[in-house]
């Protein structure tokens, strides 16, 4: 089955890149949340945390290095979209987090052909990507623009795929809104995205106490889920899913999620 976080429906090994965290992280840029201080300590103790969960589900971690000079590329997702064909290379919506890019294309070079990467004046965040099947829901957002949502339609067209443009508002990325929960499956938060342009899909609400609570990581059948948002785990247990806690409170406050902490795919 298609697999969320553009991992692909290719028979093969379920790879997933991942990227160190930046001794700089407390420089990360912020949009949405205020600056408040970060334990590197503790982020780097549940990223570990999280990158066991991903091999306990049958992927095959490569952690890619970092540098104090790339204080979000722990968010290794913004970087790159990858798809059954190819890999695009983003052009991130912040200045700052564009050569981030470089060493995720060297690393998806063995994997996928790098047809095309999304050029000036075009910005493009792979955390605004939401694959459902060849349909490919793009976050008009802060770090996505017109231009960029343009060129990657023109991009992926040839390869099958849909691609819909979605407003975001009161939040960073699509994917901060909504995130696959399932083959036919959405969990969202309807104050930041209309729930219609999901109307198609089952669609889990978050609990409304719990307003970043969208962003899950779904791996195969299992859904991996923070767990400071016990309100809306309850709700996606009560839904029959197969639930996976990992902490990420602490890298959620460089506005960070699941999703944007690795890039999933089959090779």
């Amino acid at each position: 089955m298609p697999l969320p976080n553009d991992a692909s429906s290719l028979s093969g090994t379920l790879h997933a890149l991942t990227r160190a965290i930046s001794l700089a992280l407390e420089e990360c840029a912020l949009t949405h949340l205020p600056r408040t201080s970060i334990d590197l300590d503790r982020a780097r103790v549940q990223h570990a945390a999280y990158e066991r969960l991903l091999t306990e589900l049958g992927c095959t971690v490569q952690q890619l290095a970092t540098s104090p000079d790339l204080p979000d590329s722990v968010f290794i997702e913004d970087a790159a979209v990858v798809l059954d064909e190819i890999a695009v290379i983003t052009r991130p919506g912040a200045a700052s987090r564009r050569p981030e890019t470089t060493a995720v294309a060297e690393a998806l070079a063995t994997y996928r052909p790098l047809r095309a990467t999304i050029e000036p004046p075009g910005t493009l965040d792979g955390g605004d990507v939401l694959r459902l099947g060849r349909r490919l829901f793009v976050g008009a957002s802060s770090r996505t623009n017109e231009a960029g949502l343009a060129q990657f339609r023109a991009i992926v067209a040839p390869h099958g795929y849909t691609v819909e443009a979605v407003p975001v508002q009161g939040c960073l990325h699509l994917k901060t809104a909504v995130t696959a929960v399932g083959d036919a499956a959405v969990l969202l938060n309807p104050a930041w995205v209309e729930a219609a342009r999901f109307a198609r899909y089952d669609v889990v609400e978050i609990d409304p106490a719990e307003p970043f609570a969208a962003n899950a990581l779904l791996v195969g059948t299992t859904v991996i889920y923070p767990a400071h948002v016990p309100r809306t785990r309850e709700r996606l247990q009560a839904h029959g899913l197969d639930v996976r806690l990992v902490p990420a409170d602490e890298l959620a406050k460089a506005e960070g999620g699941l999703t944007c902490s690795s890039v999933l795919f089959t090779a």
